[in-house]
Parts: C-alpha cells; structure tokens; sequence
C-alpha cells in the first residue's frame, strides 16, 4: 500500500519544549467544499492539539472576505502565528502587510498567493502544476493514440489550485493531437456543482457519446460528475475515463467499484510540517524554506483502491 502517514505518531522532546507555553495559532480555512478539505481541517486540529497548541479556528465559507475578516481578527488577538488555506492567489498584501507589522509569522497551507515570498513565512503544499501533468500523463499513456475528447471540471475560479492543475494537466497531454480539451467549467471543487457541470456535458455531447474522459481538478467534482455519468445510462469508468485529483476515500470506493480510473494525491496533512516549521522559528528564529513540498502519488484501479478507500476513510474526510 502506497498510503502515506497523514498523522505524525510522535512529538521530538526539542518540539515539545519549544512550544510549552502553549502557543496560540489562528487558523483560517477555506471552507468544507470537499471531503478534503474536511480532512485538512480535522488534522490540522488534531496535529495542534497534539503539540498543545490552542488553535483557534475560523471558516470563511468560501468568501475571501470572511478570511481576511479573520486575520484581522487573529492579528488583534494577538496570536503566536496564523496558518491560512488562501481562497483566492490575489488580494492578500494589505493583511499580510498587518501581520507583518505585527510580527505575527503567517504559512500558507496547499495553497499560494501573488504576493512576494517576504510577506509570509513559508507554505506548505503539494506541486499542483506536478499534479496535473502526471494526471494528463496518465490519460496519454492510456489511450494511446486513439482519438480521446476531454471534459474538463475546473475548480474555483482564480484559486492556485484551478490555474495550476489545468496547466500542469496541458502539459501532460502536450504532443499528443489525438487528445483534445472541447470543454472546460468550473464546478467549484464541489460534488453537487460537478454533477450540474458534467449533466450540461453530457447533454452538449451527443448525450456522451463523444466524450473519451473527465479530468477534474479535484475527486469530489469527480464523484459528482460519475453520477450524472450513470444516470444517462453511461458506465462510467469505461464508456467514459475518469482521472481526477486528491485521493479521497470516496474516489477509492469509486475506483474498486469500477466507475473511475486513477487519482492523484494530495496528503491532506499540511499542519504537520508547517506546525514544525514555526516550533523551530520559535525556537531559535529558524527560517524554513519558503516552500514545503509535500509528497503526491498517482493511484490507479490496480492499486487495490478498496485497501486505500478502508485505509483513509476514518481520517476526517
């Protein structure tokens, strides 16, 4: 099993001390759009409480403002540091510039930001363009050079994950002319959205019939999108490929059942490294690199997906 540990098991005695005296880290969180992003909330939770750390936590239903709301919120408070999944790449100078200012370490958690590396201390994520490249590799790889017309599930528009993701998934599938891209929408990483997406595919596409594969940005899209595939009569899995990102349990389930093809990882445990990071900058003013990349794995039907699905389906999904 390729499963990686999403939860650290121990502490090192140096972290421990370095955080006795409880530090309090506010954290900003996207939402609950997805069943992983759940699970980044659920272990990010678990990994503070493990090292003592009162985390105070704010979900900002998917609004932007609502997480600037709450850094503002943070940095009045006063806390140790704040960890932030960014909504958006755009808009975030004037907040970082206050935490800043207020000598409050700010780490980007899977997600980036345009604004210059200096303004926060450091982010911990996967290589999205990575992502999808071996995403749209896979997809070369499996159909050769049989004609393959793409519909593509984008998520929330603007976000590093969509505008990454879509390019790293071009770049898989560049050189290969039989495969082309003939639709592409945003869903909104979300199951109900995909499944509205991909009905208004289907339903452009003769039905289906002219559609080779899904990509989607993430595998709750995915799941959407497999029920709208079986609901037109299609088998999804065969008549039409599914390939999609993050690793989620119910994508496994999908997988062993037949109705999706291959998923790309993307370890929920963000707050595990940036967690170190900040014990050791609070430590001795260690700086960490400026980004902490963690490790992703593509996982196909020959993965033993019902393994993988009994494997993470307790971690907060």
């Amino acid at each position: 099993m390729k499963l990686k540990t999403l939860m650290m098991t121990t502490v090192a005695a140096l972290g421990i001390a370095a955080m006795s005296e409880a530090q309090t880290v506010g954290f900003s969180q996207i939402g609950s759009e997805s069943g992983w992003r759940a699970a980044e909330t659920t272990i990010t939770k678990l990994q503070a409480e493990e090292r003592g750390i009162d985390l105070r936590f704010s979900d900002a239903q998917q609004k932007q403002e609502n997480q600037i709301a709450a850094m503002r919120s943070f940095i009045a408070q006063g806390v140790d540091a704040i960890l932030i999944a960014p909504i958006v790449a755009t808009g975030w100078d004037s907040v970082l510039e206050e935490a800043q200012e207020a000598e409050i370490p700010v780490v980007l958690l899977d997600r980036l930001v345009d604004s210059s590396d200096d303004l926060y201390l450091t982010a911990v994520g996967s290589d999205l363009v990575h992502e999808g490249k071996v995403a749209g590799q896979w997809l070369a790889k499996t159909v050769g050079d049989a004609p393959c017309r793409v519909v593509e599930l984008q998520g929330t528009t603007g976000s590093s994950p969509a505008i990454d993701r879509k390019a790293g998934f071009e770049a898989g599938i560049s050189g290969h002319a039989n495969i082309e891209i003939v639709r592409s929408q945003t869903a909104n990483f979300t199951r109900s959205l995909g499944k509205e997406v991909m009905e208004s595919f289907l339903q452009a596409e003769s039905g289906g019939a002219d559609i080779c594969a899904l990509y989607a940005h993430n595998d709750d899209m995915a799941v959407g999108a497999i029920q709208a595939i079986k609901e037109a009569g299609l088998k999804s899995g065969t008549d039409i490929l599914v390939v999609s990102i993050d690793a989620v349990p119910d994508i496994f389930k999908a997988m062993s059942e037949g109705d999706a093809n291959a998923t790309v990882e993307l370890t929920p445990n963000m707050a595990g490294p940036a967690l170190d990071a900040l014990a050791a900058y609070w430590k001795d003013g260690t700086m960490p690199p400026k980004f902490i990349q963690t490790e992703s794995a593509l996982y196909t039907v020959n993965d033993d997906p019902l393994g993988e699905y009994e494997a993470r389906k307790d971690l907060g999904y």
